[in-house]
C-alpha cells in the first residue's frame, strides 16, 4: 500500500504547521506598547541619527569622488534621522510597538560599543576597536559560540580593512 497524498492534504499540513508557528511566535512576543512607545522609539532613533551625523562629520566628509572616513556614516546617520522624523509624524497613529523588556537594553549596549569604536579609532586605529566591537556584538549581544565569534569577527574586520583602505582608499587610522 502506498502513501499517496493529494495536494489538498499537503496544503492542510502546511496550514497546520504555519498556524502552530504563528501561535508559538505570538506567545514569545512581548506585550504591546502602544503609540507612546512608538514616539519614544522615534525620539531615540532621532537622537542616534543626529548624534551619528555630528560625530561622523568630525571625521571629514571628503567629496563624492574621494569620500572621507565620515562620508558614509554621515549618510546613514542622516537617513536614520529622517526615518525617525517620519515615524514621529505617523507614529502616534500606530500601535505595533512592543513594551520595553530586558532585551530592549541590547540596542543601547550596541550603541555604546559603537560610540566607543568611534572614540578609540583615532587613538589606536581601525583594527582593534573593530575586532572588539564584532566580538561584543556576536558573542555577548548575539549569543554566538566563541568559535563562530572569532572566525566571523576576524573575517569581517579583514574584509572591511581591505575594502576601506585598498578598495575605497578611505584613509582610516590603522596599525598596519
Amino acid at each position: 500500500m502506498s502513501d499517496e497524498r493529494t495536494p489538498a492534504s499537503d496544503q492542510d499540513i502546511l496550514d497546520e504547521i504555519q498556524a502552530e508557528v504563528a501561535h508559538d511566535l505570538e506567545e514569545e512576543r512581548p506585550p504591546s506598547g502602544g503609540p507612546t512607545y512608538q514616539v519614544v522609539g522615534a525620539l531615540v532613533a532621532l537622537v542616534v541619527g543626529i548624534g551619528g551625523a555630528v560625530l561622523s562629520y568630525g571625521y571629514g566628509m571628503g567629496s563624492l569622488r574621494q569620500p572621507g572616513p565620515g562620508m558614509w556614516p554621515f549618510v546613514v546617520s542622516v537617513a536614520i534621522a529622517l526615518m525617525a522624523a517620519a515615524l514621529l509624524v505617523v507614529g502616534r497613529g500606530l500601535n505595533d510597538s512592543e513594551k520595553f523588556t530586558r532585551s530592549s537594553a541590547l540596542p543601547a549596549v550596541g550603541l555604546v560599543t559603537f560610540i566607543l569604536l568611534a572614540m578609540l579609532m583615532p587613538v589606536i586605529g581601525f583594527e582593534i576597536p573593530s575586532l572588539l566591537l564584532c566580538v561584543v556584538w556576536l558573542r555577548f549581544l548575539g549569543g554566538e559560540t566563541w568559535r563562530s565569534t572569532i572566525i566571523t569577527a576576524g573575517i569581517t574586520v579583514a574584509a572591511f580593512y581591505f575594502l576601506f583602505l585598498y578598495g575605497l582608499r578611505i584613509p582610516l587610522p590603522h596599525l598596519f
